[in-house]
């Protein structure tokens, strides 16, 4: 590996520590508090903490301006893969593809879980969600039929999905948008892995009071990094694919938007599977997640060739980066 395509280490090593310890410091009311997965200011720090990757990229910039010099805000835009959109058509299109693709990989899922035994689906008469929402409201209150509510349920993810899109750009700016073309120069594959990896590892605040998969100790980290690398490779997918951000914070938007698909199918007596085998983001899923990658790697979407060409010059290289059109 010559000097120029090696990965600009100081600013991905300010960008890491910058971003896991803000995360450990938005998270740390959490822990000082004591009250857990049961705090109700669990979501508030959760979501704060969505952005402290972007906080991360500002202090890597910031290095970078030292020591490789001042870019342009529209060079720095591209690279971070905010803009332009080129080609506008593809990158409109996979961030719409990949709304519906989320709740689709979950509710496969869903299907594995049932077909192993570990849960009971309700599909028709959803009588888990009509038990959640009965305990919900006061006893004889009338409400809409539960195939409506759920019906509401399932046509709100694309809305959710929209939602959640400036808290996912929060991470997305930093795990896609800035990490993985920054480790490209290690080859396709390595960047993927690493940059999965560090982001499973970024959330262990909040895995170890419990968040994901009841299990607050090293190996519910090692689960969260382990899946993290699996969907981080689909979301590294799409900006290889489109040179741009956004449809990884789309689809990042939308998979936290159906994560909660299970207790809208769930059967009333069935028995509740471990979050670790079934969950959104456990063992089963994983086994989805490498299925798609598998058929993404054998039709050729991860060649090196692809990747360099969509996404320019090499990030390390100073005299590689051509002016960027106007905005």
């Amino acid at each position: 590996m010559t000097a120029s395509s090696r990965p600009d280490w100081l600013s991905i090593g300010v960008f890491a520590v910058t971003s896991v310890a803000l995360s450990w410091l938005v998270a740390l009311p959490l822990w000082l508090r004591g009250l857990g997965l049961a705090d109700p200011f669990l979501g508030v720090f959760a979501a704060a903490m969505m952005f402290t990757p972007s906080l991360g990229v500002v202090a890597a910039l910031l290095v970078q301006g030292r020591t490789r010099g001042r870019r342009g805000a529209r060079v720095v835009l591209r690279d971070l893969g905010m803009w332009p959109l080129r080609p506008a058509a593809r990158t409109i299109w996979t961030s719409v593809a990949v709304i519906v693709a989320a709740p689709l990989l979950i509710a496969l899922g869903l299907v594995i879980v049932g077909a192993l035994g570990l849960a009971t689906f309700d599909p028709i008469g959803f009588s888990g969600f009509a038990r959640t929402i009965e305990a919900a409201v006061p006893a004889g209150t009338p409400l809409p039929p539960i195939a409506l509510l759920a019906a509401i349920q399932l046509a709100a993810i694309p809305i959710g999905a929209v939602i959640n899109a400036p808290f996912a750009f929060g991470e997305e700016l930093g795990w896609r948008g800035f990490l993985l073309p920054a480790l490209r120069p290690l080859g396709v594959w390595p960047a993927l892995v690493v940059s999965g990896a560090l982001w499973g590892f970024w959330h262990a605040p909040l895995i170890l009071l419990g968040y994901n998969f009841l299990e607050p100790n090293p190996f519910g980290v090692l689960m969260m990094i382990v899946a993290c690398v699996f969907f981080g490779i689909l979301l590294g997918w799409t900006r290889l694919r489109t040179a741009s951000v956004w449809p990884a914070v789309f689809a990042h938007g939308a998979f936290n938007a159906s994560a909660g698909l299970g207790a809208l199918f769930i059967a009333a007596d069935s028995a509740t599977p471990s979050p670790v085998i079934a969950g959104p983001l456990g063992v089963v899923m994983w086994g989805v997640f490498a299925a798609v990658i598998g058929i993404l790697a054998v039709t050729g979407q991860f060649r090196s060739d692809r990747s360099n060409a969509r996404l320019g010059p090499d990030p390390a290289r100073t005299d590689a980066v051509p002016s960027a059109p106007p905005i």
